[in-house]
């Protein structure tokens, strides 16, 4: 296992490296998850390209920090630790809150970034009752309350059928994350509105989402990608919001052919 301290918060990262000719792939996971939902997709990458990937702070093994968060914050921990790696021109692949990540680091840090490969999530994500009232019943509650129904957005009817096993070690991930890291993930996405920041994205963009996603449907990722300029919009059949998990073959071929077309010297 592999940490470092950025800014005063601990982060969980894994690199794995790669051929030094091929771009960095750099992995941002989702709201209750971490990186281990990336594993069946990396997997199928290592030895082609140097993977880097990490528990957002308030996830996994990352410390908590000062919660709430604003995505700055997330951005910022994103930066410091591809800063430390002496990573640049990477091509940033995030899931839901990672995407909004991932199109914050642009924002912020173009010279981090080469290309974007944004997963399930929009340049607006949810309202800020619907946030507010998430953070209150986690708050009081517990993050159990959620685990029925947050299951049916992330993964389909048939998962749930034929994949019990699986759908509960993932029941157990949302589970077991800290109350105020997600909590306060749900407060930096309540404040999240990338719409304009959206419009002046200039690499190469990938725009993924699964058919059946209920977290963000792909009517809602479709109209991120139309503010895009030039950027790709793609569905992936038989997967809800963690294409990754679900249908990690669809997301590989979609990643692989997209870095297959970027330009060279981009």
């Amino acid at each position: 296992m592999q940490f470092i301290e950025i800014g005063g918060v601990t982060l969980h990262y894994q690199l794995i490296g790669g051929p030094a000719d091929k771009p960095v792939i750099v992995f941002a996971n989702s709201l209750g998850t971490d990186f281990r939902i990336w594993r069946d997709v990396i997997i199928r990458l290592a030895g082609d390209f140097p993977i880097v990937t990490y528990d957002k702070r308030g996830h996994g093994l990352s410390d908590v920090g000062a919660a709430p968060y604003s995505l700055d914050d997330h951005v910022d921990d994103l930066a410091g630790l591809l800063d430390h790696l002496k990573v640049k021109n990477a091509i940033i692949c995030g899931l839901s809150v990672g995407g909004l990540i991932a199109q914050g680091l642009y924002a912020k840090r173009p010279d981090l970034v080469r290309a974007l490969a944004l997963c399930d999530t929009a340049h607006k994500i949810g309202t800020a009752d619907s946030w507010n009232t998430r953070i209150a019943t986690v708050e009081s509650k517990g993050i159990e309350i959620l685990v029925e129904p947050v299951m049916k957005l992330w993964f389909t009817p048939a998962f749930h059928k034929d994949r019990k096993d699986e759908l509960t070690g993932y029941s157990n991930m949302l589970m077991r994350q800290p109350v105020a890291g997600y909590t306060g993930t749900c407060a930096a996405l309540r404040d999240a509105d990338y719409t304009q920041a959206a419009k002046a994205i200039a690499v190469p963009t990938l725009c993924v989402v699964g058919d059946q996603d209920g977290s963000t449907p792909p009517d809602l990722v479709r109209s991120m990608a139309d503010l895009i300029p030039g950027s790709r919009f793609k569905i992936i059949p038989g997967a809800g919001h963690i294409p990754c998990v679900e249908q990690p073959e669809a997301l590989v071929d979609l990643i692989r052919g997209f870095i297959a077309d970027l330009p060279s010297g981009d």
